[in-house]
């Protein structure tokens, strides 16, 4: 009987945790203005816009009454960098070191709706990896890899001409609500993004805790001319170069017969 009663008021007790969840959870719907980025020989950036809502989870009855913070984060095709720091040496200057940045954004953009370090607490953002100055960017150190302070001057000096190449940017204004629960973020490719895939990560946070994630994608691709011509000497590389061959020798010769002294 004892053994009973004790297991009944176990029971009791994990009711109301068993299958308890939020009543304001919330998550993430998203959309992109274009998925597909085409690059033509004119192409001079393009501003894409992505959008969404905050609804209920699945169980969830309730919207929070506050108010919300959203980081979009967009990061371009991986690829590898090498910095050189150049000092003067017998009146010249000349390459004195160098860092190697192994596997790092081409293109990299932190947007929010305000600035970031006022969106949750310092080690919060370390570990989401929010921010420029939070976001690993990993260094070959001699025979080591590792990502270095915020303030390391190669670190400093890479961000640095990034920015302003327009391929790293951290904005606290692009993300707007509309509504509260409805946002739109401006997302804008310079004119030299890399082509590939571009991930997109949407962090929801409330009150400095992240509620929600989602991610999409889009594709930076070329067309037009100049992408036959390089998938041609990617795919028929022996053609491709008697081509151009034979092209620069008639060239050649149609301007020594047009510009003949007689």
């Amino acid at each position: 009987m004892m053994r009973r009663l004790a297991l009944l008021a176990t029971l009791m007790l994990a009711l109301p945790i068993i299958g308890t969840r939020p009543a304001n959870a919330a998550r993430l719907v998203v959309s992109l203005s274009n998925h597909r980025v085409e690059i033509t020989s004119n192409f001079t950036g393009a501003d894409l816009v992505l959008f969404g809502t905050i609804e209920p989870d699945k169980g969830a009855t309730t919207i929070r009454r506050g108010d919300y913070d959203l980081v979009v984060t967009v990061t371009g095709p991986r690829q590898d960098y090498r910095t050189r720091r150049k000092e003067r040496v017998a009146g010249i200057f000349v390459n004195t070191d160098s860092r190697e940045f192994v596997k790092v954004p081409s293109y990299l953009a932190v947007l929010s709706n305000r600035p970031v370090k006022d969106i949750a607490k310092p080690e919060t953002l370390r570990r989401l990896q929010i921010g420029l100055d939070n976001y690993i960017l990993t260094q070959r150190i001699g025979p080591d890899f590792a990502d270095t302070v915020p303030d390391d001057p190669f670190r400093v000096a890479f961000v640095r001409l990034k920015k302003d190449q327009k391929l790293y940017r951290q904005s606290p204004t692009a993300v707007t609500f509309l509504t509260r629960t409805v946002y739109r973020a401006e997302i804008p490719l310079p004119a030299d993004a890399r082509t590939g895939t571009y991930n997109i990560d949407v962090k929801l946070f409330a009150d400095g805790t992240m509620v929600a994630q989602t991610q999409t994608a889009l594709e930076v691709i070329k067309t037009g001319f100049e992408q036959y011509v390089a998938e041609g000497a990617a795919d028929y590389g022996l053609l491709y170069g008697v081509l151009t061959i034979l092209m620069a020798l008639s060239i050649g010769w149609i301007a020594s017969v047009m510009f003949r002294k007689d």
